[in-house]
């Protein structure tokens, strides 16, 4: 069968090519591909800057966003064939250690987790690959290729939840959120934000192409402000871009008792000037908080399986602003300029 692999830390040794049917001590559960999302994470590990291979193997499996059709099952399971699944990214480390211990591995305290697709597990860009049925969730059929979308809108749904956790350490009635950028992350941001009924507005450098309109269709503010003379006193910020001079900024405008996500991974090396004991200063007047968020636990997968089902199915539709053949997987690596979400199918 065909699998899109890569020799990690070798940047170009991406390669379409024949490999073993998997074995059956990866899972009881098989799955066939039908779609795959591409993801910076998924041009960096080809460009050599990361990526982990199973032990003892020359070669990686790429591909993290997946959707599959479940093909053989357990009797007697949650999962029959036929249906429409999704496979969680992480999975707990060897110890475990405590919170993966309780399924909580998207908060692993040493660092032993593996990753689908990235560091030390075979990834979902494959004809058919095998998993435990606990480490997949079933999407509604009803989506379609738009399933494929899940697990960015796991990501943003864990980052909801600790926003609203947080929040619920006094008073909480959120009215204005901010969300900066309008990747995919940023607009899946913005569509649970606008399904919990808030003020949404994101900040995003591009004017033109269906960014603004997207946002638009949601209900919410599109804006190409400098993000330096923006001025929106937000009660909770979603920071999706991982820039250092959005996130200097947005840590500096926030409405009294803020909660700020930082959601965008940075690429180090960059230097802003900050007035620390400025920013320290608001923070600690204001009672803002400031956190990091990254990956997603199956209770985000199905609290995103839960949003997809009841967004605008149009509306997710326009966010899968290209689709390519397997085949044609180069093409899918490329960045275009109009380009929301590049789905790669099989």
């Amino acid at each position: 069968m065909r699998a899109l692999t890569v020799e990690p830390g070798v940047a170009g040794s991406d390669r379409l090519r024949e490999v073993a049917e998997p074995h059956r001590d990866e899972g009881s559960v098989l799955v066939a591909a039908l779609a795959l999302g591409i993801c910076g994470t998924d041009r960096e590990i080809v460009s050599g800057s990361y990526g982990e291979a199973p032990p003892g193997q020359p070669h990686l499996v790429l591909g993290h966003e997946s959707l599959g059709r479940v093909l053989v099952a357990p009797d007697g399971g949650d999962l029959s064939p036929g249906d429409q699944v999704v496979g969680i990214v992480r999975r707990p480390d060897p110890v475990p250690c405590a919170n993966c211990a309780v399924g909580e591995w998207d908060m692993c305290r040493n660092g032993r987790y593996t990753e689908h697709g990235i560091k030390g597990l075979h990834g979902f860009a494959r004809d058919r690959y095998r998993l435990r049925p606990e480490g997949l969730v079933r999407v509604d059929p009803g989506l379609g290729d738009l399933g494929v979308l899940l697990e960015p809108t796991s990501v943003v749904a864990k980052a909801w939840e600790h926003v609203e956790r947080i929040g619920e350490r006094a008073v909480w009635d959120p009215r204005t959120v901010l969300i900066t950028g309008a990747g995919p992350v940023g607009l899946l941001a913005a569509l649970l934000g606008a399904q919990r009924g808030l003020d949404v507005h994101v900040l995003d450098r591009v004017a033109d192409g269906p960014k603004p309109a997207l946002v638009d269709a949601l209900g919410a503010t599109y804006h190409t402000t400098h993000v330096e003379e923006f001025e929106l006193d937000a009660d909770v910020v979603i920071e999706c871009t991982g820039a250092p001079a959005v996130v200097a900024a947005v840590l500096a405008g926030t409405a009294r008792n803020a909660v700020v996500c930082l959601a965008g991974v940075s690429s180090p090396g960059r230097r802003v000037a900050v007035d620390l004991g400025a920013l320290n200063r608001e923070w600690v007047l204001e009672n803002d908080v400031v956190f990091g968020s990254v990956n997603a636990n199956r209770r985000h997968y199905e609290a995103g399986a839960a949003a997809l089902a009841t967004a605008d199915r149009a509306w997710l539709s326009r966010l899968l602003t290209r689709k390519v053949p397997i085949e044609s997987y180069a093409e899918a690596l490329e960045r275009r300029e109009d380009d929301i979400k590049t789905v790669v199918s099989f």
